[in-house]
């Protein structure tokens, strides 16, 4: 098969080199990818977000499989243009993708099929935002209704913080994404990401995982796109995976098809787990960054016939196979960030990593500049390990850690520190 990722980060490396171990893959592209990718598989540099661009691209090349790796692009109708034209894709439509693009949305459909969520409400302007935040008190969740490249969340501890969250979003920060504005009642526990493919109508769960959103160690310090990540999560349990798919995932599924807008692709449900009891968080419509790393990590070749089955419609038909392991992953990003950080500085030291079934550097902002690596985004690099148990994952993807040369970088030293 002809396959093209769309997508140039962390999480499109790691799905470009899982489906690269399956023999099914005769040649891959990834558009845009980046200075890693391009290592191992061909890159286009086209507008991943038009999606007659995607469209025309996919038929120039013969492509017979695409895999939309961000939400922006799901978002804008790229698989339904993709569909429309007859080419076979991984990734919800444009309708079902509003999981995602509309968190005012995800509480309505949790509502309509009774899944376990938060307390929540809706608001168009700051007024009466602020007054429901004085009224129901902190702490309090404050979140932009749209896509806001996972940060337009303000999770209140005080009132002040909230009515600061509230004139942030509709002030502009989050640009469109704040236009509305969901405000939802604080919720207790440990927070872990399920992972569940789902065709349309069949659901098939296929990992669990933690991030680690703060950019300090002991969980301090504003947010982020996540600074690591490792799975399995201990604090997602059999038991509590099952109960999450009965009562939550399977009834969103079954709601998106009564509806006429069937789900097809993966659904990351972020849970909160409070005495054995899991509430939806939010849906995310794609796989996870940096969880997509460990998961990839773990799953392998595999990972392409899941896919491929999720989107000809026979999830019915496969199982996953899980080996004993753990995997983990540390992202190191440029000094600065989450705030600004400076571009260009060169990174060394990569080729001392290895590059096997158990470690593994996935690029995530990164190009080649004069035959050297150089730092292009924020999150840079994600460091990844895999072991019989988390310690020896943990200590494996820190010694490849210690040896990149990267001054301008840095990373939590304690990615898996609440398993552990």
């Amino acid at each position: 098969m002809n396959i093209l990722i769309l997508g140039g980060g962390g999480r499109e490396h790691a799905l470009a080199w899982a489906v690269l171990q399956n023999p099914k893959c005769d040649k891959l592209i990834v558009a845009p990818g980046n200075a890693g990718i391009a290592q191992i598989a061909d890159c286009a540099d086209i507008d991943v977000l038009n999606a007659g661009v995607v469209v025309e691209f996919a038929a120039e090349n013969a492509i017979d499989f695409v895999i939309i790796g961000p939400e922006a692009p799901l978002a804008a109708g790229v698989a339904d243009a993709l569909r429309d034209a007859g080419v076979l894709c991984f990734g919800p439509s444009a309708a079902a993708a509003q999981l995602e693009a509309s968190k005012a949305f995800t509480k309505e459909i949790c509502d309509a099929c009774g899944a376990p969520t938060a307390a929540w409400a809706r608001f168009t302007d700051a007024a009466a935002a602020k007054a429901y935040v004085v009224a129901q008190g902190a702490p309090i969740v404050v979140k932009a209704d749209g896509l806001a490249a996972g940060k337009g969340v303000v999770v209140a501890m005080t009132e002040a913080e909230a009515l600061d969250a509230v004139d942030d979003m509709f002030g502009g920060a989050f640009g469109a994404a704040g236009a509305e504005v969901v405000i939802e009642a604080f919720m207790a526990g440990e927070e872990a990401s399920f992972f569940v493919l789902s065709d349309g109508v069949n659901v098939l769960p296929i990992g669990t995982a933690q991030d680690h959103k703060q950019v300090g160690e002991g969980d301090t310090g504003p947010n982020t796109g996540g600074m690591g990540a490792y799975s399995p999560a201990p604090i997602l349990s059999d038991a509590i995976a099952a109960d999450a798919l009965t009562r939550i995932v399977q009834p969103t599924v079954d709601e998106m098809g009564r509806r006429g807008t069937p789900f097809q692709g993966v659904l990351y449900a972020g849970l909160m787990i409070e005495n054995g009891e899991p509430r939806l968080v939010e849906y995310n419509v794609r796989f996870g960054d940096p969880e997509c790393q460990v998961l990839m990590m773990r799953l392998g070749a595999q990972a392409l016939d899941l896919m491929l089955a999720c989107a000809e419609g026979r999830l019915d038909q496969m199982t996953v196979n899980w080996a004993d392991d753990h995997a983990l992953t540390v992202v190191m990003a440029a000094q600065g960030y989450p705030a600004g950080y400076e571009k260009g500085s060169v990174i060394k030291g990569l080729d001392g990593c290895g590059e096997d079934s158990s470690h593994m550097v996935f690029h995530a902002g990164t190009a080649e500049r004069d035959g050297a690596i150089v730092a292009a985004g924020g999150r840079v690099l994600n460091v990844t390990a895999r072991g019989a148990h988390l310690a020896e994952a943990r200590d494996r993807a820190y010694g490849m850690v210690d040896r990149i040369d990267w001054p301008e970088g840095f990373c939590r030293r304690d990615i898996g520190w609440r398993a552990l």
